[in-house]
């Protein structure tokens, strides 16, 4: 879906971009497509989060070690757009609330 991505960047207010935590192997490949998304032009106003799912599930790695590993802290401090970092499972619910307080915060009730 990642290239025909750039089609949907107008107008674009918020970014909720999800990365896998059971699946530390499809990293790298997340990692891309966000430093993608966060140097595109459009996107230089919008808020970010990121949202680390499945945090439920057994890894290898431990979600702290992704986020270390793809450098997160640097990336965060180096993009334009000001960006969340949330751990959710969406299977039990877990971090949702602060998902939604994020959503509620960014936009306003409605």
């Amino acid at each position: 879906m990642g290239p025909i991505w750039p089609s949907y960047y107008g107008n674009c207010r918020s970014l909720l971009f999800m990365i896998d935590a059971s699946n530390p192997t499809q990293l790298s490949a997340a990692c891309a497509q966000l430093l993608g998304l966060l140097s595109a032009e459009p996107l230089a106003e919008a808020q970010v989060l990121i949202l680390f799912n499945k945090t439920d599930l057994s890894c290898y790695m431990t979600v702290e070690e992704m986020k270390s590993l793809i450098r997160l802290p640097d990336i965060i401090a180096c993009a334009k757009q000001n960006i969340t970092v949330a751990d959710i499972s969406a299977r039990t619910g877990t971090g949702l609330t602060q998902v939604l307080r994020w959503l509620q915060d960014t936009h306003g009730a409605g």
